[in-house]
């Protein structure tokens, strides 16, 4: 896998950014250290239903431990998890993204963005730098469970994604899809460090 820069202690420091959405609002992109969990727990208790189950595929209203501990501990190689926060003193968390490693090429991902932020390019930003996280770790194709009535998550992956395989099983898409650099996608956002 190619080398990326961190701190010493293994943080991805370049993941690190400053980003005015359109309107003027700042959000900051940043690594979660490993096991923060906290945020996420926060991140979740703010989502609604609708948000908890398109992002989980299950109506999850509370997270079970196992699976913060999955989003949380993540190694900075094999797995990553990005969230996007209030750029405030003490800002909440208000997107996570995260990608797993599957295999040696391939690592399953996951957005999610917190419902008064939706719409504002917030998801754009966190799915741009995941997954320029991951090719820089090697990894060039992408795995993605999606329910079938998730049209926002399939208009973002049609910006950042070619689309290899698709198949359908009880409403939930798995999408193979391999990254592109979206031409005029809403990257109504501009880095401010």
């Amino acid at each position: 896998m190619a080398a990326t820069k961190h701190d010493e202690d293994g943080y991805p420091a370049e993941l690190e950014s400053q980003l005015t959405l359109a309107g003027g609002r700042r959000v900051r992109i940043r690594a979660l250290h490993t096991c923060e969990a906290e945020p996420i727990r926060a991140l979740h208790c703010r989502l609604s239903d609708r948000s908890r189950y398109l992002r989980f595929l299950s109506p999850m209203p509370a997270l079970p431990d196992s699976v913060l501990r999955a989003l949380a501990c993540v190694d900075h190689r094999r797995s990553v998890a990005i969230v996007a926060e209030e750029a405030l003193p003490g800002g909440a968390v208000i997107g996570l993204a995260s990608f797993s490693a599957v295999d040696a090429a391939a690592a399953e991902v996951a957005v999610v963005v917190q419902d008064d932020w939706q719409g504002r390019g917030v998801g754009d930003a966190l799915v741009a730098t995941l997954l320029a996280a991951a090719e820089a770790r090697g990894f060039h194709r992408f795995l993605a469970s999606i329910a079938a009535d998730n049209a926002p998550m399939r208009r973002l992956l049609a910006r950042y994604g070619r689309v290899l395989t698709s198949e359908m099983r009880s409403g939930v898409s798995e999408i193979a899809f391999e990254p592109h650099r979206p031409q005029g996608a809403r990257t109504a956002l501009r880095s401010a460090t």
